[in-house]
């Protein structure tokens, strides 16, 4: 009989199973993440040169004002000598959590290529001391990470994408994060941050977090009527420790950096579409890429250029930004936003390589457009990208979260600038199409909430 009955259960069609998930898993009106003495969701992101400093955030509750960072050379002892200490500035958040103080401490002075220890200060405690390596010289070959939007059920689902690639690539230096890390809303802003801190975990405070700020990054004010608007979340300019070089249209959420002969430029397609910034941070992004002399060049941003998603189209994208992308031949645009998988060139052009991933739950469908001009795509796909780079390649894998290979190329780059791409096709698996009619909350536009 027992047998039987597991029988049945699992002849049972699988839709009557299934549920949608909470965003969360702290039930509602819980305090799980509330701030306290003790320093949590630590994060270092890159400064202008990381290979001579970085910096950090954190948050604790109000009772620390004015905490410390303090870091020394990494060695083999726990005797750790030569600390060196530096004060943080402090900025207040009042959330459905309470009050929180969040913290920011730059570090420079730093030694390339060196481990470093640091840990910051709480209120009569410390976090664990955490090992963070500084950038090499340009000539030395980078690994970093890429992932797209994380937004929903960070700790259901995300987590195991954030350990999968942290396994596939544990040399990773830095880790590139394509905006809407959180989905924002409900009254529950803090509870997901503290979420997309407890998928993240190591890895932000070990690897250099740069992310591309999202749509949900931001709310809309006075929603439905005539004086809607978008408004910067206030969590954002207090939750990573970014650089201050952005479009000043765009401050705070626009940025760049140079990492080990590759260009970094972060652009908020948000404010470029939805706040009339596009001009002016089309003119900042000339400036940043005028003046470059790295090998490699990455525009790291939100909303993609082409769309794979059927209804999006981003037309002040491309009729501002994309010329400049294309005059300064950039060789990398990392996108997110649309919940599937694309990849598109310029004609039989190797340069640019406009690439659409995802790494939440939150699955879209493809658009046909997107089939006929993306290749590959899919659907119903968890993924994380790993890209290696030196001087002369640049290696770029996407895997599914189980670790298979999903897309892969390289770039190859010969005198006087020309580059070639190569498609590796080998060991990749075929692309990926969702199956099922509809979600759990019954939407057909979508594959899974």
């Amino acid at each position: 009989m027992r047998l039987l009955a597991i029988g049945l259960l699992l002849a049972l069609p699988s839709v009557a199973m299934a549920a949608a998930e909470p965003n969360t898993q702290v039930p509602s009106g819980s305090r799980y993440y509330a701030a306290t003495p003790v320093p949590d969701r630590i994060v270092a992101s890159p400064s202008v040169d990381p290979s001579h400093g970085f910096a950090v955030a954190w948050r604790t509750d109000g009772s620390v004002q004015s905490p410390l960072l303090e870091i020394a050379r990494a060695d083999d002892s726990p005797a750790i000598e030569g600390i060196v200490q530096v004060r943080a500035k402090t900025q207040v958040l009042q959330t459905e959590n309470g009050l929180s103080h969040h913290h920011r401490a730059d570090i420079d002075g730093l030694q390339p290529d060196n481990l470093y220890v640091y840990r910051v200060q709480g209120n009569g405690s410390w976090s664990a001391w955490n090992q963070l390596r500084t950038l090499a010289a340009a000539d030395q070959p980078l690994t970093l990470l890429y992932f797209g939007d994380t937004q929903n059920k960070n700790v259901s689902h995300v987590s195991r994408v954030v350990r999968a690639a942290q396994k596939a690539a544990p040399d990773a230096r830095i880790s590139l994060f394509a905006g809407d890390l959180v989905s924002g809303g409900d009254n529950m802003d803090d509870s997901e941050w503290g979420e997309w801190f407890a998928a993240t975990n190591w890895l932000a405070q070990e690897t250099l977090v740069a992310p591309a700020i999202g749509n949900h990054e931001y709310f809309e004010e006075f929603e439905d009527t005539p004086q809607e608007r978008r408004v910067l979340g206030r969590h954002w300019p207090v939750t990573f420790a970014l650089p201050g070089n952005g479009a000043s249209a765009a401050a705070g959420t626009s940025y760049w950096f140079d990492a080990q002969g590759v260009r970094v430029a972060v652009v908020d397609g948000t404010s470029a579409l939805d706040l009339g910034t596009a001009k002016a941070q089309a003119q900042w992004l000339d400036k940043v890429l005028s003046g470059n002399r790295q090998p490699w060049t990455i525009v790291l941003l939100h909303q993609p250029f082409y769309s794979p998603r059927e209804g999006r189209e981003n037309a002040a994208l491309r009729k501002v930004l994309l010329p400049v992308v294309r005059r300064h031949k950039v060789d990398l645009i990392l996108q997110g936003h649309d919940h599937t998988y694309g990849r598109r060139g310029e004609g039989q052009a190797a340069t640019p390589q406009y690439v659409v991933t995802v790494a939440g739950p939150k699955q879209y469908r493809l658009s046909d457009e997107a089939r006929t001009t993306m290749d590959p795509v899919g659907e119903d796909t968890q993924l994380f990208q790993v890209l290696r780079i030196d001087p002369q390649r640049l290696r770029y894998e996407a895997r599914t979260v189980t670790g298979r290979l999903y897309d892969a190329f390289e770039l190859k780059r010969y005198g006087g600038g020309s580059k070639q791409r190569v498609e590796q096709q080998e060991g990749r698996i075929a692309p990926r199409d969702c199956t099922r009619a509809q979600t759990a909350k019954g939407r057909t536009d979508r594959c899974w909430e």
